[in-house]
């Protein structure tokens, strides 16, 4: 539950750190971001593996959420991306994805230069267990305009890179993969998609992500 005696743009900061006025990076966020960004970090409840697997199972992606502090400093760190690089789509491409184009050289998961593994660099408030990655693609995946969703010749496509990729070296068991709707999508220009491991090897996760340090353990203060 929001924390009832302050203000929600002052939860989860120390009271020397209160600012004077709700910040501009949350004077135009969703009651549903009010809400858990208004919850104390000690009272959020981290989504366990099994109900991971169950969200992804029946499609309700959109209960996924971020640590109350964690998705202040995206909201916040997502405003200064806009300012300093006029949009967060040009960020990724060019700081995150090092991409020079976004043409394809092959086919759907033909070229390895067309995709990108990567941390999650503001992961959802999960099992710290889990690691969340994001596989980047120059290549688009079919949605279905009638369900907002991928459409199954997408979905097959997507399941026999993550079976070829991940449950080689990681137990199939704890290997999950989905696509936020796009009406769900922080970065619609860039096409993405998310996979989630349960406790996996971490010199396996260094090697496929090339060493990548997401952004949420390198922002101290900003």
């Amino acid at each position: 539950m929001p924390h009832e005696e302050l203000l929600f743009w002052k939860v989860n900061l120390p009271r020397d750190k209160w600012p004077p006025s709700c910040p501009d990076f949350l004077l135009d966020v969703s009651e549903k971001d009010r809400r858990i960004i208004g919850t104390l970090d000690e009272e959020y409840h981290r989504t366990t593996w099994e109900e991971v697997k169950e969200l992804i199972r029946t499609n309700r992606i959109d209960l996924f959420q971020r640590l109350p502090s964690d998705l202040r400093n995206y909201r916040k760190y997502m405003h200064k991306l806009k300012q300093d690089y006029g949009s967060v789509m040009n960020f990724v491409i060019t700081q995150r994805l090092d991409w020079v184009d976004m043409v394809p050289i092959g086919k759907e998961f033909e070229k390895n230069e067309d995709i990108k593994i990567l941390y999650n660099d503001w992961p959802y408030g999960v099992d710290p267990e889990i690691v969340h990655l994001v596989i980047w693609t120059k290549f688009e995946l079919e949605d279905d305009p009638n369900t907002d969703d991928l459409t199954p010749k997408a979905r097959k496509k997507i399941d026999e890179f993550v079976r070829r990729k991940f449950c080689q070296r990681v137990d199939p068991e704890h290997v999950m993969w989905f696509k936020n709707w796009r009406s769900l999508k922080s970065v619609n220009a860039v096409e993405h998609f998310h996979v989630m491991l349960y406790r996996p090897d971490p010199a396996f996760v260094e090697e496929i992500t090339n060493g990548d340090i997401p952004l949420v353990a390198q922002v101290k203060d900003f």
